[in-house]
């Protein structure tokens, strides 16, 4: 019988460059949550094959991909999954949602529950760093504040009361942006000396606080991304213009942009406007994970 996972879309709420390693990485702390919508991963143990992709964005990721690198790494550790992965392709390719790495962390969701007597086994943990900075909070599918170059995690607690989700509504301007292109553009300093421990997240008692924290943050990629693609400016003021929306910015490297609505009819109401006025974009409402105050451990 099949095994199914979403692989969700990535949303960093902030994100801040903290200079550029000797290695040519860049040194982030970012705090990052999940939409309730993404890519769909299937495991069908009885066909044969190992990657069959669909869906609506399925020809932008034509030729060798990440979840390609993912199987054969499975393979080399052991984990023979003897079936077909089929992925559909919801989410725009190269959009600062995660997508890639969000599918190979579900990938690696998959694979542990295809081999539930290695479940605690820390191997998983494992092949999500070496498949990519963003795969280990993909895999955790969890809200975090990710350090280093993005593969340090400080997963937020949910308790037994998580916090509510946010109604909120991406948009993209219908255009890939390429990740390195706006590191390129950024020109961060050299990053010096050791990095301090990054230090848990301040406590956020309400959406309203949090909205004040993602505008005191803010995300530095935003400047450079908008520099080479100006319609981004454009994406974030319509988000900002619409009602009842309570901060809007870019994510990741863009260009999508997040919007946070008062109520799930508003954001609804500003996605149907959005796609009647500008019908190139791609526009979702949809909801993000809650941020608790402290970190788990």
């Amino acid at each position: 019988m099949g095994v199914t996972q979403i692989a969700r879309a990535k949303v960093n709420l902030t994100l801040k460059v903290l200079g550029r390693r000797a290695d040519g990485y860049h040194g982030l702390e970012s705090l990052v949550t999940f939409a309730a919508i993404g890519d769909r991963l299937s495991f069908d143990p009885g066909l044969g094959g190992r990657l069959v992709v669909s869906g609506p964005f399925a020809e932008g990721i034509a030729g060798p991909n990440i979840l390609e690198g993912a199987l054969d790494l499975l393979s080399q550790s052991g984990v023979d999954l003897g079936g077909s992965i089929r992925l559909e392709k919801n989410l725009p390719v190269a959009a600062g949602l995660g997508g890639g790495s969000s599918d190979a962390g579900a990938l690696l969701r998959l694979a542990r529950a295809a081999h539930v007597e290695r479940a605690e086994d820390p191997l998983w943990q494992d092949l999500a760093r070496r498949l990519g900075a963003d795969v280990p909070v993909c895999f955790a599918d969890r809200p975090a504040l990710m350090s280093g170059i993005g593969d340090e995690l400080q997963l937020l607690a949910t308790g037994s009361s998580p916090p509510p989700p946010l109604p909120a509504v991406l948009a993209n301007p219908g255009l890939p942006l390429a990740t390195a292109r706006v590191f390129a553009a950024l020109q961060a300093p050299a990053l010096k000396g050791a990095r301090a421990p990054t230090a848990p997240l301040a406590p956020i008692g309400s959406i309203a606080a949090l909205c004040d924290h993602i505008g005191a943050v803010g995300n530095d990629l935003e400047p450079p991304a908008m520099a080479l693609e100006p319609v981004i400016g454009a994406v974030k003021a319509a988000l900002l213009a619409c009602p009842g929306c309570r901060t809007a910015a870019m994510s990741g490297s863009g260009p999508t942009c997040f919007g946070i609505f008062t109520s799930e009819v508003q954001a609804t109401a500003a996605a149907v406007a959005l796609r009647s006025s500008e019908p190139r974009w791609w526009v979702v409402a949809t909801q993000l994970d809650g941020v608790a105050a402290s970190a788990a451990a």
